[in-house]
């Protein structure tokens, strides 16, 4: 049985070789003859097939098998890519994450052999291949490096000879292991897979003779070698590895190195001519030079302990603003001494320190929406299938990175709004030329920094958005009146589609769109993380969607204001302006008081009274703030603007619950609490109102 680690580090890597397969085979279907695409997509099912096979999941093992076998063919001239191939295999892609569903126990038992199937009748009727040729016959034309009686021992090269220096300081040996498989073995591959997963258990391989990839295949005569750091002793290694099964023979000897000296001087010299440290892959260590790409060490955490981390930082935060503070005082009492400027420094040095580690950990929070968009260009694919359309899908920014969060939160909304210019926006192929358009329509899916937001953009160059048709279907569905609708600019005519229910499909009910449910979920999604989404089109042109989120959830832009003694926060991306009245510029309407703000008229909400802030201060002229959400705005009365500041998010907690009008609350660096207001809530409720006194 395998542990719950090891299981997860098997998930990690079937979902990453996924990936690769699934962008591989939508490049291959742009380019058939690439052989680095091909070469990458056999590599990836070949790693599928061992990893399954050592762990038991032989459905997994098989379907991969057929896959390899069939874009090794492909590889070799022997196949030639069609149409019809790929959508199978993009049917082997989908049977594959089935499968990592039920080993993750997500889903059903998955049943393989029909599309096992369909890639065996690939392979067998594609070429001229010889398939009755045994294992052994096809190998005899494959040059693989034998290990005789008097083996050669595999050489030690510098870059390996550091590492292995390394490993002794840490305590470690090094040996080089002989394994001898008997001749008669039939599954040579599984008794690799077997010496590597035991030897791996006990220690690391540095590097392997033949390479990894041949031994995994097989292709090695009656044995192989690698070079092993280990701590366990020559004896040990050589029990374990005549226990298994068909191996015949071990012989595991220790690695005697060059004098110090010698050592401490090629280290100079490789220093000089500018290579990198060693790099693991497949368990062999591979020497990069400078020009190529560095490894990158990563080490998989749980999110709750990075908002674990935030949330200690935060306090970090008020300490060293209360040690700020207690360093003012020590030096207005007593002047400056050698204690009260020891005092400062420790104080400046803690502000940088806790400044830096809350940028790291925030970081650490992100991550590239490559993860997001490397959904989509398979979605787009069979879409654009489904409705007959050419569509060139292009995806810029997936580099961006943004708070893993929000990444959970924009996946849907962006699944609806891709699948809506696919379904909506672009046109057949016969209607674009008709337009004098090029037959293949363009969508754009792009990421990129704006200060402190990130916006994601949706364009497509399709047939745009009537504005009258949205306003007609608004009267229809009693959405507004026919005299409201026609007072309407464009712009506010598009902003209709935003409303629950709004639909321009004439009954036409599909598993894409036109359900009546979809551009309001969309916006409320995005404004539910503080997010904006923007639409502009233009009729026979084309239709760009533009939604600006904050970077992280965690940490936010706020206005702050007073209402008596109590601070509050106005999440930035929701404030609009902030302007100064009088008790003669506020107005009635149906017992409501209201302003108006060129030419607008916004109902007026007194935030203290709303409150029940009994200090509140009632002054003739009066800060007034104008918040939006969406299309509507409301004006605020509060006491005090104290300006702009970066708050951490806190939730109110289980013990509080869901408060009317809150939505939140931060730590201020003084120790007191700061009450998040509900910006979308408030503008809801007396939203209705401003849309109310617009008909009227």
């Amino acid at each position: 049985m395998f542990s719950d680690l090891e299981i997860g580090v098997f998930i990690d890597e079937l979902e990453e070789k996924i990936q690769v397969i699934n962008d591989g085979l939508l490049a291959l279907e742009r380019d058939e003859g690439n052989p680095d695409i091909i070469q990458e997509i056999f590599r990836a099912a070949h790693t599928i097939k061992g990893s399954s096979g050592i762990m038991g999941y032989q459905g997994m093992a098989s379907l991969t098998h057929e896959m390899e076998n069939l874009f090794d063919k492909i590889r070799h001239g022997e196949i030639h890519v069609t149409s019809v191939m790929v959508n199978v295999l993009f049917e082997a892609l989908d049977t594959l994450k089935a499968l990592k569903d039920e080993v993750t126990g997500d889903g059903p038992a998955v049943d393989t052999s029909s599309v096992v199937g369909k890639i065996k009748a690939f392979v067998e009727g594609g070429g001229q291949a010889q398939h009755n040729e045994t294992p052994e016959a096809s190998q005899a034309t494959t040059p693989v490096n034998e290990v005789a009686p008097d083996r050669g021992w595999i050489e030690i090269g510098d870059v390996e000879e550091n590492v292995i220096r390394e490993a002794e300081l840490r305590g470690y040996q090094c040996f080089r292991v002989a394994i001898d498989i008997d001749r008669d073995c039939q599954m040579k591959n599984v008794r690799a897979f077997l010496v590597f997963e035991t030897l791996q258990q006990n220690g690391e391989i540095l590097k392997s003779e033949p390479p990894v990839e041949e031994i995994q295949d097989g292709k090695y005569d009656v044995g192989f070698q690698v070079v092993l750091i280990t701590k366990e002793d020559a004896d040990r290694i050589k029990n374990l590895m005549i226990t298994i099964s068909e191996v015949a023979d071990a012989d595991v000897q220790p690695v005697v190195l060059q004098q110090v000296e010698s050592y401490v001087e090629k280290a100079v010299v490789k220093e000089a001519v500018g290579t990198v440290p060693v790099v693991q892959e497949n368990g062999i260590a591979k020497q990069q030079e400078s020009s190529e790409k560095k490894a990158v060490k990563t080490v998989r955490v749980d999110v709750t302990k990075l908002d674990n981390l935030m949330n200690l930082v935060g306090e970090l935060v008020i300490d060293r603003t209360r040690l700020n503070r207690f360093a003012e005082i020590f030096e207005s009492r007593f002047g400056s001494d050698d204690l009260v400027e020891s005092i400062n420094e420790i104080s400046n040095h803690l502000g940088q320190v806790t400044g830096d580690l809350q940028e790291q950990i925030m970081k650490a929070r992100m991550l590239p929406v490559a993860q997001l968009f490397n959904r989509f260009p398979r979605m787009v694919r069979d879409t654009a299938q489904k409705l007959n359309k050419e569509i060139d899908f292009v995806v810029e920014g997936k580099e961006t990175e943004l708070d893993r969060n929000v990444i959970e939160v924009i996946g849907d909304p962006l699944i609806h709004l891709i699948r809506n210019s696919i379904d909506h926006g672009i046109e057949t192929p016969e209607e674009r030329l008709a337009a004098g358009k090029p037959a293949m329509g363009t969508l754009l899916l792009k990421a990129s920094y704006a200060e402190s937001h990130i916006v994601i953009t949706v364009q497509d160059d399709g047939r745009g958005i009537d504005a009258n048709k949205i306003r007609n279907k608004a009267v229809e569905m009693d959405f507004v009146d026919r005299e409201t609708a026609d007072r309407m600019s464009d712009r506010e005519a598009l902003q209709l589609i935003f409303r629950a229910g709004l639909s321009t499909k004439n009954n036409a009910v599909s598993d894409l769109s036109g359900r009546g449910v979809g551009m309001d979920v969309v916006n409320t999604a995005i404004e539910q993380i503080n997010g904006i989404v923007e639409m502009d089109t233009r009729l026979g042109a084309g239709t760009t969607i533009t939604i600006r989120l904050p970077l992280t959830l965690a940490i936010i832009r706020a206005l702050m204001i007073t209402l008596g003694k109590q601070v509050y926060a106005f999440p930035l991306t929701n404030v609009s302006e902030t302007i100064r009245i009088t008790d003669q510029d506020v107005r009635r309407i149906r017992n409501s008081e209201v302003i108006v703000v060129r030419d607008r008229i916004l109902p007026l909400a007194r935030l203290g009274r709303m409150f029940n802030c009994a200090d509140c201060a009632e002054d003739s002229k009066m800060f007034v703030v104008i918040l939006g959400s969406g299309d509507k705005r409301i004006a605020v009365v509060v006491d005090k603007l104290m300006g702009e500041q970066e708050i951490v998010i806190k939730s109110l907690g289980d013990y509080l619950g869901q408060v009317h009008g809150l939505s939140g609350a931060c730590i201020l660096g003084d120790g007191k609490v700061a009450l998040i207001v509900d910006v979308r809530g408030l503008v809801k409720d007396l939203g209705a109102e401003e849309a109310a006194y617009a008909a009227g």
